[in-house]
């Protein structure tokens, strides 16, 4: 018998580019219709309006409402296209990377001012939200203690550089990095003081040498 044709592999990069197009699309009406409407009052028909296609395509495309916020937090962490872990980010490698404390506590505090740049907005809609939606809260709570885990493996690779003062423990610096990378505290100070963000880095960065490093760089 005659060997059966092989099955031609389609490839589609035209339909492909067009799915991502579509996927930005509705990323940028929800990230805006969210921080216009806040959390509760915005539809997932209002999602799909700004984003010019039906309501059945953001199910499909995203998932549903709390589905669509958490990949705009976690985007707006990553600042790419997809969720990236902390570890595969570019800054967490040029950290680890870094030799001297003082320009890591740097590097850290200029990727701090981007990530709040994208990330603070949707936060006071996630502050704001969360303690009447269970699938928000659950969302506050595992960034808060996503953020205390990285800051652990922060405060141990600076103290292996044996740059730290000798009297501040691992836990006690990540405790106090945890505090002061926060959300809020960038909305505090850029937010409702008028900080520009440049300010925040350099304060942040400054600060965290002060208190953490047996000598200045």
């Amino acid at each position: 018998m005659p060997a059966a044709p092989a099955k031609r592999r389609y490839h589609a990069p035209r339909r492909q580019a067009a799915k991502e197009e579509t996927r930005r699309t509705i990323l940028a009406s929800a990230r805006s219709t969210f921080l216009e409407r806040g959390y509760a009052a915005t539809t997932m028909a209002a999602i799909a309006d700004g984003a010019s296609v039906a309501v059945d395509t953001v199910y499909a495309t995203m998932g549903n409402k709390p589905a669509v916020f958490r990949l705009l937090v976690e985007t707006a962490l990553s600042g790419s296209a997809e969720p990236v872990t902390a570890l595969e980010r570019d800054y967490v490698q040029a950290i680890r990377d870094e030799p001297r404390p003082a320009k890591k506590l740097a590097l850290y505090a200029r990727a701090l001012r981007a990530i709040h740049g994208r990330l603070s907005p949707l936060f006071q809609v996630l502050q704001a939200a969360a303690s009447q939606d269970v699938e928000l809260a659950a969302l506050w709570r595992d960034i808060a203690e996503r953020r205390a885990k990285n800051m652990r493996l922060l405060a141990n690779d600076l103290k292996a550089t044996g740059g730290v003062r000798e009297e501040l423990s691992a836990s006690e610096i990540a405790d106090v990095l945890w505090t002061t990378n926060s959300p809020e505290m960038y909305m505090l100070l850029v937010g409702q003081r008028g900080w520009k963000p440049s300010r925040y880095e350099r304060w942040l960065a400054e600060a965290w040498a002060r208190l953490f490093l047996a000598q200045r760089e």
